[in-house]
C-alpha cells in the first residue's frame, strides 16, 4: 500500500461480541459525505498517460468519492510532462500511438469512506463496538479495492515504463548512429571543402593552361600553313624520288642476279678452298712424316749468373753442309783431358769427342720464339686430328721447365712452349671458323710423383692437400680408346687467359725439391693435356686429338755417397722412381720402333697415360736439354746418348682421328 493508507484488522471474536444496534449511523454518513473536503489531486508522470489519484495526508484517499467520468476528463486534461531524456522522435512516437485507457478511476463504491467512517466512529459512544467494527470493515474493504486498483495501475505503468525504456535505448542507439553519421558528414564536408579548394586551384591552372594552349594553337596553325607549303614541295620531290626509285629497283634486280651468280661462284670457291685446306693438311702431314714422326731437338742452355764459365771446346756446333747459314743440326761434346796417363807412353790421354746429330740443335743464345717456330707446325697437326706429344727431357737443372713453361714474371719474351702452343691453337681455330670449322678445348694438368698421380688443378695449397684422393687411369667409356684420369679436373677453356690461370695454379702445386744438382728440381713428371675436338657441319667432318706437353723430371745418377737421413732417403726414392719411368719410356719407344708384339706401357704410369700419343699413329717430339757446365759432362753425355737412340727410331705413319 502507498504511504498514508492505514489497514486496521479486528479480531473476529471482538467484532462479533457486540450485537447492540447502531443509532444514527446513516445520518452521520450523509453528513460526512457533504462535509468531507475535496481530496487534493496529484499528477503522476508517466510515459504517454496522466493519471490523477486523490490523496490526503495522512489518511488514504477515498477513491469512490470521484466519479469515473471526472477522472477520465482530468486524465485527458492533464499536461504531458517530458523529461530531458525525451526527444522529438519519442514524442512523435507517443502521440502516434493510441491513448491507453486509464483504470485509475474505479467504479463508485457504495458505502462510507474511511475518513467519514472514522469521523462517525469518533462520535460513536465507546460502548458501540459493533458499529466501530463495521466502520473499520468498510474502510478496510475500500482500502483493498484501492490497493487492487493501484496494483493494476502500477503493473500497467511498469509495462509502459519498460516499453518506454526500450524505446529510449533504441532512440539512444539511433542517436549514436546519427551522431556518427553527423561526424562523418562533417569530416566529409571538410574533405569536400579541401577538395573544392584543390579543384579551384586546378581550375585556375587549367585556365592558365588553356590560355597557353590557345597561344600554342595559334602558333600551330601558323606552322600548319608553313608545313602545307613544305608538303607541296615534298610532294614534288617525291615524284622525282619515285622516278629514281624505279630506276634503282631495276638496278637492284640486276644486282640480285649478279649476287646469285656470285653466290654460286662463292660456293664453288668455298668447296675449292675446302679442298685446298684438306690438301694443305695432307701436305703438312707429309712434311711432318718426312721430318720423322719421332723428332728430336737438342737445346743447350746458357750459363747462368754465378756459374763458372764453360771451358772452350767443351761443346761444339759444327756447321752443316750448306755452311753456317742453315740451322745447326749437329753437336760435339768433348771430354776434357784428365791427369790419367796412357799405358804406352805415360803421357796424358787425348781428349775424347762425342758427335751427335739431331733434327735441330739450338745454341745457348737461342730465344723461346725460335724454339716455338720449329714446333708450331707440329702443334697445328693436333687441330688436323693427329695425336701430338712433346717431351722435354734432360738432367735436373738443364732448363726443361723453362723450355715448356717459360720464365717467372710473365714476360712474353720468355714464355714457354705451353702458353705459346695454346695461343697458336686458339688463333688458328679462329681463322678456321671462316671456313666452317668449330673447335672445343678441354684442359687437364696432372703430375706423376713416385708413380702416384696427382691433379695439379684440384690441389689447393700444395701437393699434400690432395693426397686423400685416389687417381687412376681408365678408359673414358665403353668402346672408347681415350684414356682419362679418374677424379681429375677436366676444364673447358675458350681463350688464352683461362689456360694461363690454370698454368699458374699448377705451377704453385707442383712438387719440387733441392738436390745436389739444382736448387729447385722438379721431382715429378708434369703432363699438360689439351683435348681438341673439331667439326665441319657443311662437310659433316669430325676430328678429335689430344695435345700432350710433358715436362719430364730431371734425370740424374744415384750418388753412392748420399747420406741416409730422412730427406736424403726421400730424394733417393724420388730418383729411383724418375729413372725407372724414364727407362720405361725408352723401352716403349724401342718396342714401337722394333714392331714388337708387346709394348710395356703399363710398366710406368707415364707411358700408360700417354700410350695413345706414343703409338705409331701419333707424332712425337723430344727436346733434350743439356747443361753447358763441365761438372755436368757425364749427365749431359747420358742425355745425348738417350736422345740419339730415340732419334733413330721409326714408329710408323701417323693417322688422323677423323670421322
Amino acid at each position: 500500500m502507498e504511504k498514508g493508507n492505514v489497514e486496521l484488522k479486528m479480531p473476529p471474536d471482538k467484532a462479533s461480541s457486540s450485537r447492540l444496534p447502531v443509532i444514527g449511523l446513516g445520518a452521520k454518513r450523509k453528513l460526512d459525505k457533504e462535509n468531507a473536503p475535496e481530496p487534493e489531486k496529484k499528477r503522476i508522470r508517466g510515459p504517454g498517460t496522466a493519471v490523477t489519484i486523490a490523496i490526503s495526508h495522512p489518511r488514504v484517499p477515498t477513491v469512490a468519492t470521484m466519479p469515473r467520468a471526472k477522472k477520465q476528463e482530468a486524465a485527458q486534461k492533464a499536461p504531458l510532462k517530458t523529461g530531458p531524456w525525451h526527444t522529438t522522435a519519442a514524442t512523435t512516437d507517443v502521440k502516434s500511438r493510441k491513448p491507453v485507457s486509464t483504470t485509475s478511476a474505479p467504479k463508485p463504491v457504495s458505502g462510507v469512506s474511511p475518513k467519514t467512517a472514522r469521523k462517525g466512529s469518533s462520535k460513536r459512544p465507546a460502548w458501540d463496538v459493533k458499529g466501530q467494527l463495521c466502520d473499520l470493515r468498510k474502510e478496510f474493504s475500500a482500502c483493498q479495492v484501492q490497493t487492487e486498483i493501484l496494483t493494476r495501475e502500477n503493473r500497467e505503468l511498469r509495462s509502459q515504463f519498460g516499453q518506454t525504456e526500450q524505446q529510449a535505448k533504441t532512440l539512444e542507439a539511433e542517436n549514436k548512429v546519427l551522431i556518427g553519421e553527423l561526424t562523418e558528414a562533417r569530416a566529409q564536408a571538410k574533405q569536400d571543402q579541401l577538395e573544392l579548394g584543390k579543384l579551384s586551384a586546378q581550375v585556375q591552372e587549367l585556365e592558365e593552361l588553356l590560355h597557353t594552349q590557345e597561344g600554342l594553337v595559334q602558333s600551330l596553325q601558323e606552322e600548319r600553313l608553313q608545313l602545307q607549303g613544305e608538303r607541296r614541295d615534298l610532294a614534288a620531290r617525291l615524284e622525282v624520288q619515285e622516278a629514281q626509285l624505279q630506276e634503282s629497283m631495276a638496278a637492284l634486280a640486276k644486282s640480285q642476279a649478279e649476287i646469285t651468280t656470285q653466290a654460286a661462284l662463292l660456293a664453288e670457291r668455298t668447296e675449292h678452298l675446302h679442298g685446298l685446306e684438306m690438301e694443305r693438311r695432307y701436305l703438312h702431314n707429309q712434311l711432318q712424316e718426312l721430318k720423322g714422326n719421332i723428332r728430336v731437338f737438342c737445346r743447350v742452355r746458357p750459363a747462368l749468373p754465378g756459374e763458372p764459365t764453360p771451358p772452350p771446346g767443351l761443346i761444339l756446333f759444327p756447321p752443316g753442309p750448306n755452311g753456317a747459314s742453315e740451322p745447326s743440326t749437329r753437336l760435339s761434346l768433348t771430354r776434357p783431358t784428365d791427369d790419367r796417363c796412357s799405358i804406352i807412353g805415360g803421357l796424358p790421354g787425348p781428349p775424347l769427342r762425342y758427335d751427335f746429330s739431331f733434327d735441330r740443335v739450338f745454341l745457348p743464345g737461342s730465344k723461346q720464339n725460335e724454339v716455338f717456330e720449329e714446333v708450331s707446325l707440329l702443334v697445328q697437326s693436333a687441330l688436323d686430328g693427329y695425336p701430338v706429344c712433346i717431351f722435354a727431357y734432360g738432367q735436373t737443372g738443364s732448363g726443361k721447365t723453362f723450355t715448356m713453361e717459360g720464365g717467372p714474371g710473365g714476360d712474353p719474351q720468355v714464355e714457354g712452349l705451353i702458353p705459346r702452343a695454346v695461343r697458336h691453337l686458339f688463333s688458328v681455330a679462329r681463322k678456321l671458323e671462316a671456313q666452317g670449322w668449330s673447335y672445343t678445348f678441354v684442359a687437364s694438368y696432372v703430375e706423376i710423383y713416385n708413380e702416384t698421380i696427382r691433379d695439379l688443378l684440384a690441389c689447393v695449397g700444395g701437393a699434400q692437400k690432395c693426397q686423400g684422393t685416389e687417381y687412376e687411369i681408365r678408359l673414358a667409356g665403353p668402346g672408347s680408346k681415350e684414356l682419362i684420369v679418374t677424379n681429375a679436373q677436366y676444364v673447358p677453356v675458350s681463350c688464352e687467359e683461362e689456360v694461363e690461370a690454370l698454368l699458374h695454379l699448377a705451377r704453385q702445386n707442383r712438387a719440387v725439391a733441392r738436390t745436389t744438382q739444382n736448387e729447385q728440381s722438379s721431382r715429378s713428371h708434369s703432363v699438360f693435356q689439351l683435348q681438341i675436338s673439331g667439326k665441319h657441319m657443311g662437310q659433316n667432318l669430325h676430328c678429335a686429338a689430344p695435345l700432350n706437353l710433358v715436362d719430364l723430371a730431371g734425370s740424374e745418377r744415384l750418388d753412392p755417397g748420399l747420406s741416409t737421413g730422412p730427406a736424403d732417403r726421400e730424394r733417393l726414392k724420388e730418383t729411383q722412381a724418375i729413372n725407372s719411368s724414364l727407362s720405361t719410356l725408352g723401352l716403349v719407344i724401342m718396342a714401337l720402333s722394333n714392331k714388337e708384339p708387346h709394348v710395356p706401357y703399363r710398366n710406368s704410369k707415364l707411358t700408360y697415360l700417354l700410350q695413345n700419343s706414343l703409338r705409331g699413329s701419333a707424332k712425337m717430339l723430344m727436346i733434350v736439354n743439356i747443361s753447358p757446365l763441365e761438372e755436368n759432362f757425364s749427365e749431359s753425355l747420358n742425355s745425348l746418348r738417350f736422345a740419339s737412340k730415340v732419334n733413330q727410331c721409326v714408329i710408323g705413319t701417323a693417322r688422323a682421328n677423323k670421322k
